[in-house]
């Protein structure tokens, strides 16, 4: 029998039982593909990650949802990185291999701050805007710019909304978006709604397919960095630095910090909590 010792880590989050809570075990060596994605849905969180040996970075990482791997998520590189850095007893920047390439991490305390390794790809939506609120349960008017693919790591499809309100009104119909929206080459559906809310903050939501239904994720990463690469590709000029809130209709608060530098590289943060751990016996 093998025991696999896992640490459960709340990422993005102000508050020890708030933010985007992530399984990461510490050692995946020998785990059949299987066996991981038995794993993340014994967990059923949004996330749980394996820690492997890497030739090219300080570990390789890998991603798994419930349902599928990801080649490339946010929350979970920041989380893991955190454990990373608890089993190697201090340092506060590294390096995490995934299947979207090698991140660069680091840390003030316990908050980390990830670099995405690839430019933004963009390509547009090809249906109208009022197919498209249709779809999400908001006004046609309260769709305010372009709506686009973007991918920084993982494609999502990134909808501008007019206000906070809109945002807090999206209600997307699962059959209207699977209709309009493809991801990744495949056939998921998701959306990313973001507006400005009034004291210079952004505020999101992000909603994805698992287990036959649509859901909220509290806080997305890879969705924010993708935020970034809209905001360039919609011509805001870098550096800038925004402060995102996601996840206030979850129960799951989430406080992102998006950070475009000088040389438009795409930087995005949040402060990671250990809530616990323990061992499961296979």
């Amino acid at each position: 029998m093998r025991e696999l010792k896992f640490h459960l880590i709340n990422v993005f989050a102000e508050g020890p039982l708030l933010g985007n809570p992530l399984c990461v075990f510490e050692d995946g060596a020998g785990l059949s593909e299987d066996t991981m994605q038995a794993l993340a849905l014994q967990f059923n969180l949004s996330e749980t990650t394996f820690i492997l040996p890497s030739a090219t970075a300080t570990k390789r990482m890998r991603i798994f949802t419930p349902s599928f791997e990801m080649p490339f998520a946010g929350h979970p590189t920041l989380g893991t990185s955190h454990v990373v850095r608890m089993l190697a007893g201090g340092g506060d920047a590294l390096t995490l291999e995934t299947k979207a390439g090698v991140v660069p991490v680091t840390a003030k305390e316990d908050r980390w701050t990830l670099q995405i390794p690839n430019a933004p790809k963009t390509r547009p939506f090809a249906y109208s805007r009022a197919e498209l609120s249709q779809a999400l349960g908001v006004a046609e008017a309260d769709i305010v710019g372009e709506p686009l693919y973007v991918d920084t790591g993982s494609e999502q499809f990134v909808v501008p909304l007019a206000s906070r309100d809109a945002v807090m009104r999206t209600q997307p119909d699962p059959k209207l978006l699977a209709q309009l929206v493809r991801v990744g080459g495949g056939d998921r559906y998701l959306a990313y709604v973001y507006a400005p809310d009034g004291t210079g903050q952004i505020v999101s939501r992000f909603f994805f397919p698992a287990n036959g239904s649509l859901i909220e994720d509290p806080g997305t990463g890879s969705a924010c960095a993708n935020l970034g690469g809209y905001l360039l590709a919609q011509g805001k000029s870098a550096p800038f630095t925004v402060a995102v809130d996601q996840g206030e209709r979850t129960g799951r608060r989430c406080a992102l910090t998006l950070t475009v530098d000088a040389q438009s590289r795409i930087h995005v943060g949040g402060r990671c909590v250990r809530i616990g751990g323990g061992v499961i016996s296979l």
